[in-house]
């Protein structure tokens, strides 16, 4: 596999990622819910300031600054290991997962340089509760209450204190333990919890591939037998010249 092909596997991710955080955060208010595929599939508009699913760092700005800091060494650093596998001949799956790692990480970095300073505040102001629709989502939202673009460094934050946008969201079981099983009776259960992004999923897909493949062999990651880049045996082969006059 050809890095451009890998890089292009990356850029498809990053626009896809880029697109819909941009649509969400620009149309929904911070909180809004539109269902789309009954109770199970729902666009949730929320923004976190730290890791994937919306776990958290460190309440600080220190802590916003420090991840977003990691985040970039390790993205240049996952464009270098991507060449590397690509150069060293290793399996589509490998590398096709590694760009799906690197993706997500960018996407999510993006959010966090740059939304800060293009990006106005998303308020709760119009927060309005569960929609059927986005149409009639946007019937009832006063536009100048959604966030919307500003000049660059006029934002909500500074460089490196951006928000992630977060909108998928699966409760795909959404139900109430049992009163007589212990410590959780009683209490709502919901599967899955966690809202997340494209970049979220890229991450987690390409991760949880590469384990599947490593435990079944890792025949779509290793080397192949004659990597691509290998150099060539030149040496002559031997010439059998028994029973010759």
């Amino acid at each position: 596999m050809k890095y451009r092909n890998a890089i292009l596997i990356v850029l498809l991710i990053i626009i896809a990622d880029q697109w819909m955080k941009i649509y969400i955060k620009t149309h929904f208010c911070n909180g809004d819910e539109v269902k789309l595929m009954g109770n199970w599939f729902r666009l949730h508009f929320i923004e976190n300031e730290g890791m994937a699913y919306g776990m958290k760092l460190s309440e600080a700005a220190i802590g916003k600054i420090l991840l977003s800091s990691f985040r970039l060494v390790a993205v240049v650093f996952g464009f270098f290991l991507l060449k590397k596998l690509v150069d060293k001949g290793y399996g589509r799956g490998a590398i096709t997962c590694g760009a799906m790692v690197l993706a997500g990480a960018l996407g999510n970095l993006i959010d966090s340089m740059f939304y800060g300073m293009i990006f106005s505040d998303s308020t709760y102001s119009c927060f309005a509760g569960s929609f059927d629709s986005i149409s009639s989502m946007l019937k009832n939202h006063n536009t100048d209450a959604v966030a919307h673009f500003t000049s660059f460094g006029k934002g909500y934050g500074h460089f490196l204190q951006g928000k992630v946008v977060d909108m998928m969201y699966f409760p795909v079981i959404d139900t109430k333990m049992p009163q007589w099983m212990p410590f959780f009776g009683g209490k709502n259960f919901v599967f899955f919890e966690p809202v997340f992004n494209i970049a979220d999923a890229a991450i987690s897909i390409g991760v949880v591939t590469i384990v599947i493949w490593s435990f079944m062999g890792g025949k779509h990651l290793t080397l192949p037998a004659n990597p691509v880049n290998a150099p060539a045996d030149t040496a002559p082969a031997a010439v059998d010249n028994h029973g010759e006059n």
